[in-house]
């Protein structure tokens, strides 16, 4: 089985087009370093939040999320609008390592749906309408569970949470050797 990103579908709604991220193309390594450089973007993400502080940084970012090992339906996504291209933020389905004392930490079997969205895109709808394509890949190409984690005070990300259908299971540390907010959702099949 292949394991290149052109494996990762590239998906659509009305409004959006995810898409794969290109490190060839300037102005999505540039957009990738304004988004990750603001503080009201990384502050919930990561166990030491830290802002993007070079844009090397974001062209190393584009070539792993360009190059991103998994195979569909899998991937890490530019979600830009449909009707003129605008870029967004990323959404992702991904591995999720579990919490535990290795760095880097081990794969833990769970899927986990994300979205980083610049802060321009804050407000309109798009994480929830990129995360709900996203999820119904997911079920649709067989996964019967996926998990997202938000940071305990990130109310705006536990609402696209709960706006996609998935379920609060309270706090928990079984990823990412952090304390963080657990949702679930399952495929209707179970």
């Amino acid at each position: 089985m292949s394991s290149h990103a052109s494996d990762t579908p590239v998906l659509r709604t009305d409004r959006l087009l995810l898409r794969h991220w290109d490190p060839t193309d300037p102005d999505d390594v540039d957009f990738l370093f304004d988004m990750y450089a603001r503080w009201d973007v990384q502050r919930f993400i990561g166990r030491v939040p830290r802002v993007m502080e070079s844009r090397d940084e974001a062209l190393a970012r584009a070539e792993a999320w360009a190059g991103h090992g998994d195979v569909a339906p899998f991937g890490i996504w530019a979600a830009t609008r449909a009707d003129d291209g605008a870029r967004l933020g990323s959404i992702l389905l991904k591995s999720i390592p579990a919490s535990g004392p290795t760095e880097p930490l081990a794969p833990s079997g769970d899927t986990e749906i994300g979205w980083h969205l610049h802060p321009d895109a804050w407000g309109h709808g798009y994480a929830s309408e990129g995360a709900a394509v996203v999820l119904a890949a997911a079920f649709g190409a067989g996964l019967d569970r996926v998990v997202a984690v938000t940071h305990p005070d990130n109310a705006a990300s536990q609402a696209v949470c709960r706006r996609i259908g998935m379920t609060s299971l309270g706090l928990s540390d079984t990823y990412y050797n952090t304390t963080c907010a657990l949702f679930e959702a399952r495929s209707m099949r179970e």
